[in-house]
């Protein structure tokens, strides 16, 4: 069974930093693409970040580049989601999600078939 866990949401105060796990199992962690997404209340899902395992490749998008990193030890299967500079525009229910099939393609992490998903963990920042 495929399954997305997300640990290490929390408060955080404006400037502070957080760092968010995605522990993954239940398929073939080296040939998957794991995206990190965000739902703020009232606002639609945001598509973040993201990592193709293989070749550790990632992208972020505009409104968190440069503050946020992402890591990965696949021995244990976990990414990790590095959030810096942190700002109430951050203030969301973070989710992971997994699509899988990309070791030997062209697919980079922004186009892979996402098809698990987390449960989110909230994050919440205060001023």
């Amino acid at each position: 069974e495929v399954q997305l866990v997300e640990y290490g949401g929390g408060v955080v105060q404006t400037g502070g930093s957080l760092r968010l796990s995605c522990a993954a199992s239940g398929f073939t962690f080296d040939d998957a693409a794991i995206g990190w997404f965000r739902q703020a209340p009232g606002k639609a899902s945001e598509g973040i970040s993201c990592m193709k395992i293989s070749d550790n490749s990632t992208w972020f998008a505009d409104s968190v580049k440069g503050r946020f990193t992402m890591s990965s030890d696949i021995a244990k299967k976990l990414v990790y989601l590095q959030m810096d500079h942190m700002a109430p525009a951050d203030a969301a229910v973070y989710s992971c999600a997994a699509g899988g099939g990309l070791i030997g393609s062209d697919t980079t992490c922004q186009t892979a078939p996402y098809a698990a998903w987390g449960q989110g963990t909230p994050v919440t920042v205060s001023s």
